[in-house]
């Protein structure tokens, strides 16, 4: 079992200008350590050896509640819908990120550490074609613990 790049990442709770669609183009296509540590590098990372290898790539957003890991997810989905996309048909990608606000808004709970704390674990499985545009996602829920029901 090989262990790839581990990123940091530190929620600010206010938003920062590194997430838009010129930081996005900004990391596509570049090597990893050519740029800053960010959430796009690792993605990029993923995509490329992905493309490169033909083999699966994973993800793992982890953290304590209130850390950011949902928002870390969805900047990589948004990163991949981006990057992936072609001129002709880009509807796919758009539906797979238009899921992601209906998939946080169920199965949330207030806890002391967060008001909207989500009560289960999520592995989204993104695939795609031949090549590497967005056919389709897939999200299975754990559940994490009885308290939060």
């Amino acid at each position: 079992l090989a262990v790839g790049i581990i990123l940091v990442a530190i929620n600010p709770y206010k938003q920062l200008p590194i997430y838009g669609d010129a930081i996005i183009h900004a990391y596509s296509g570049q090597n990893m350590g050519d740029m800053d540590p960010h959430i796009f590098a690792v993605a990029e990372e993923a995509y490329k050896q992905m493309a490169r290898n033909n083999k699966n790539q994973s993800i793992i957003v982890s953290g304590e509640s209130g850390a950011g890991k949902t928002v870390s997810a969805r900047y990589t989905m948004r990163y991949f819908a981006t990057v992936s996309k072609s001129s002709s048909n880009a509807h796919v990608e758009d539906k797979v990120l238009a899921s992601n606000p209906i998939t946080e808004a169920v199965g949330n709970a207030k806890t002391t550490r967060n008001d909207n704390s989500s009560r289960f674990g999520k592995y989204t499985e993104i695939s795609f074609d031949q090549s590497y545009q967005i056919i389709g996602a897939n999200m299975r829920t754990y559940l994490l613990e009885k308290s939060r029901v």
